[in-house]
């Protein structure tokens, strides 16, 4: 952080407030106007309080490697020569011919994935003048704006319960503060927030739109581009949801039961045909080396990028099976929803996820155990089966191939909104004006 952060962050904040105001009549109403300029708030705070944790915490990292010794080079390339600017962020990354001098310097330049970031904040530093603050705020403006369509997503569904959903969606701690700063995980949790929106006008609502159509696979490059394992637990939830969306409109309940094996086939087959054209450009993804790049990431993760953190777990032994994967699955779910325990805390920040984790386990036990027909019942809820597979889905595959807490926290955080959604419909599935709302929505 610099002195042009002084002068220019407040600047583009002020902005950011004028025109979130501006809009604020288009995308909120009277009901859910109160959370709007509170999650825009706290998501601006956790970008600014992630940089200062990075820089006189940690004294480096991910968001500073994003920015420092990356969009700035590609900043300083355009203050020199737009046209090699360009070149840069657009060219082809084997043909470093003008630009070299800048690209040497980018220690992610032949990460696709990172560099995508990179191009993202390099296009918003145009803006701020390479203020790593103040293109900080810029990725938590996206983020809210993922977070926010998600959360009118599940209140045109049930606007009884807005408090409990802007809860679930605006205010969990962890995701304000991993998902608001200059990461990856600012910008996948954003259009996964608006994939599910869009998902639900084309699919669900059947408002089919051009600019729905552009929108969602734009979100979905995006996702696509930066973290394919999201897409991959992503996608399979996703045709749950609709299927099973669709087929509660049908009236007749012996064609539902006629139909319901088939859609489950089908939800199968378009689930692993989705999975493998995913992975099958990248063999990190692809189905039959999944198990490797669990192993190789976690023990890279808890062992050599991660050795330093103090904050290291395991769960078993992974030899590069698909076996080794599925055995430690109960654990690998745990570890990402209800872990690091109180005793395991190393550090402030674990801490924060902790006593984060600890209401989640409370909260589930509580419905597991005091609302047991209403879970047997959510089970039929489209909704609820989506937020739930899409969590726990994720849940195993960030906590099997972590191996460590700290990255963990901020690697798990596109599942929390969702559990707490399914813990939130579950918990008030027995409320009769929630059932009323629910079968007109249906």
């Amino acid at each position: 952080m610099e002195l042009r952060d002084l002068i220019v962050t407040p600047i583009v904040i002020l902005l950011v407030y004028l025109v979130a105001y501006t809009i604020r009549h288009w995308v909120t109403d009277d009901t859910i106007r109160p959370y709007y300029f509170p999650a825009i708030t706290l998501k601006i705070g956790g970008a600014l309080a992630l940089g200062c944790i990075y820089q006189f915490y940690y004294g480096g990292g991910d968001t500073f490697n994003f920015h420092t010794y990356g969009s700035r080079h590609i900043w300083e390339a355009f203050t020199d020569d737009p046209l090699t600017g360009l070149k840069l962020l657009f060219g082809d990354k084997n043909d470093e011919i003008g630009i070299y001098q800048y690209s040497s310097r980018i220690p992610f330049f032949r990460d696709s994935s990172s560099f995508m970031i990179i191009r993202i904040a390099a296009i918003l530093d145009l803006l701020t003048f390479s203020s790593y603050s103040a293109t900080a705020v810029l990725f938590a403006v996206f983020g809210f704006m993922g977070l926010w369509a998600l959360f009118r997503t599940f209140y045109e569904l049930y606007p009884s319960l807005h408090k409990g959903i802007a809860i679930s969606v605006l205010f969990i701690p962890s995701v304000i503060f991993w998902g608001s700063g200059l990461l990856k995980d600012t910008i996948t949790l954003g259009c996964l927030g608006l994939t599910t929106f869009y998902i639900k006008r084309i699919f669900v609502d059947h408002k089919i739109r051009l600019s729905f159509i552009v929108l969602l696979l734009l979100n979905l490059y995006l996702i696509f581009s930066i973290k394919k394992y999201i897409l991959m637990c992503f996608t399979p939830s996703m045709l749950l949801w609709v299927f099973m969306a669709n087929l509660s409109s049908v009236k007749s309940t012996f064609l539902k039961v006629l139909m319901f094996p088939f859609v489950i086939v089908v939800i199968g087959v378009f689930g692993y045909f989705a999975v493998t054209q995913i992975g099958k450009d990248d063999p990190r993804y692809a189905v039959n080396k999944i198990a490797n790049t669990a192993m190789v990431t976690a023990y890279d993760i808890a062992y050599q990028t991660g050795r330093d953190a103090g904050s290291t777990y395991s769960l078993g032994e992974l030899d590069g099976s698909m076996g080794s994967m599925v055995r430690l699955a109960p654990q690998a779910i745990n570890v990402s929803l209800f872990r690091p325990y109180l005793w395991e805390v190393r550090n402030p920040l674990m801490l924060m996820s902790a006593l984060e984790s600890l209401a989640f386990f409370l909260l589930t036990i509580y419905i597991i155990f005091k609302k047991g027909r209403a879970l047997l019942t959510a089970i039929g809820n489209p909704h609820v089966m989506f937020c739930l597979v899409f969590s726990i889905t994720f849940a195993f595959a960030t906590g099997v191939s972590t191996f460590n807490f700290g990255t963990l926290s901020r690697y798990k955080i596109p599942l929390l909104p969702f559990y707490a959604l399914a813990l939130t419909l579950i918990y008030y599935s027995n409320n009769e004006r929630t059932v009323e709302e629910f079968e007109i929505t249906e």
